[in-house]
């Protein structure tokens, strides 16, 4: 269950998150290749795709507060 601070956080603060995580992902997802570890890969892949979810959801909630 989150928090209640979680579950408050603005729209802004979800894209730019959401951003930041597709950011780190591609990193971590591009050394995995390179250093060929599947798991860092892996790693990688899924941070991104939580990234893409947590940036839609913040643009759903930008949507809404309007």
């Amino acid at each position: 269950m989150k928090s209640n601070d979680e579950s408050k956080k603005s729209s802004a603060t979800d894209m730019i998150e959401g951003n930041a995580k597709i950011i780190s992902g591609k990193i971590k997802e591009e050394a995995g290749r390179v250093l060929r570890s599947p798991g860092l890969r892996d790693k990688g892949n899924t941070e991104k795709g939580e990234g893409h979810v947590q940036k839609k959801l913040g643009e759903i909630k930008k949507v809404f507060a309007e």
